[in-house]
């Protein structure tokens, strides 16, 4: 009995000591041997083995790159976690446009699709029509199918701890788990989320709001909603609908895009919002006059978020961003009576990608979480 205890608990502390070196080696690349055994505490030859078994997992590989230090002797061997041993998929699905991408396991696009979607298309089409595009999707730029090791979908609506959704915008996805739907065969595999929450994540890791913790998002253009994170975290609240507060009528968020329609000429493929904002850079005094409603409309919004949250920063993201420039400063100037202090403002620089760069942060996280944890019981 003591000897097969024995066995188990050598067992559980290999593996533990395999995370521990991945662990390093995701954290920072190349390293060499001593450099691993300095870092993490273990002896050179359990780090040696450590490796051996994960180059044998396909993670790790000795890296080409030479060493800015240059020592006499041959160079020691130095090895990197390998980003191409996987990939994840982030996607948007929302009520105008569909939003695809792959990226390898350090975060880099590889491949992008987007696509219009008629706003009227129904619950059920609109799945099947992420459904299949994403698997057309795959088809072309990930073949192997095992490598993508994870997937996250952002979705306009609440998306409770079950993952159910609750969505006033594609009203026949409410009561509906779409993970379960998407699922391909792997459970746990496919993440949903609420699209404004995959956006403060994706502002949090390559946008606006990298160096602030308490930040609320408020995603703009054919509708408006808002996400927080408090001290860096996202907070979803108990039931996924922390920041929802475009449901509230009484705030003016539900029909705060109606400011944004736009009556003047349109350029052959420019949105309405991108010909407003060029009317508005113009001087035209009807297009400042909407962006000002629309300020109008998000400010009480906003405000309520900026007293319950004290946030050190609002990123303003979404369909509406073309008009940031006029925005920010009418925004700056309706809060300012309304709040304690005006939070700073920042314009999203990630475009209409922001919600499925989020998408890859959370599946990312999901992939890390299952590499990177402690494997010892």
């Amino acid at each position: 009995m003591r000897n097969r205890a024995r066995g188990h608990d050598l067992n559980a502390l290999r593996r533990l000591n395999t995370t521990v070196v991945l662990r390093a080696l995701h954290h920072r690349s190349p390293r060499t041997l001593a450099e691993l055994a300095a870092s993490t505490g273990l002896s050179r030859p359990t780090v040696e083995a450590a490796v051996e078994e994960l180059s044998e997992r396909g993670l790790v590989g000795e890296s080409t790159e030479e060493s800015a230090e240059r020592t006499p002797g041959r160079p020691a061997r130095r090895f990197r976690f390998r980003t191409e041993a996987g990939h994840v998929l982030g996607a948007d699905i929302g009520l105008h446009k569909m939003v695809l991408l792959l990226a390898d396991l350090g975060g880099t696009v590889l491949a992008a699709h987007r696509r219009d979607i008629d706003p009227e298309l129904g619950g059920g089409a609109r799945l099947d029509l992420l459904r299949h595009g994403t698997e057309a999707f795959l088809d072309a730029h990930a073949p192997r199918r095992a490598a993508v090791l994870a997937r996250c979908v952002g979705v306009p609506g609440v998306v409770d701890t079950g993952g159910v959704l609750n969505s006033v915008v594609v009203p026949e996805w409410s009561g509906v788990d779409i993970g379960r739907l998407l699922q391909d065969g792997r459970p746990g595999h496919t993440l949903v989320e609420n699209d404004v929450n995959l956006a403060v994540l994706a502002e949090r890791w390559q946008g606006a709001a990298t160096l602030a913790g308490d930040v609320v998002c408020v995603l703009t253009g054919h509708r408006v909603s808002c996400s927080l994170t408090i001290g860096g975290r996202l907070h979803r609240g108990r039931r996924g609908g922390a920041g929802e507060l475009g449901m509230l009528p009484l705030l003016g968020m539900s029909t705060a895009q109606e400011a944004l329609k736009w009556p003047g000429a349109r350029r052959a493929g420019e949105s309405e919002v991108a010909a407003l904002a060029r009317a508005a850079d113009a001087g035209d005094p009807r297009a400042q006059a909407a962006v000002a409603d629309f300020a109008d409309r998000i400010a009480p919004g906003i405000a309520a978020l900026a007293l319950a949250v004290d946030p050190e920063l609002i990123v303003l993201t979404g369909g509406a961003t073309p008009v940031g420039r006029h925005l920010v400063p009418l925004l700056e100037e309706r809060l300012r009576p309304m709040t304690l202090h005006v939070p700073r403002i920042a314009l999203s620089s990630l475009g209409e990608r922001g919600v499925a760069i989020g998408a890859v942060r959370k599946a990312l996280d999901l992939v890390e979480e299952d590499l990177l944890a402690d494997k010892a019981p």
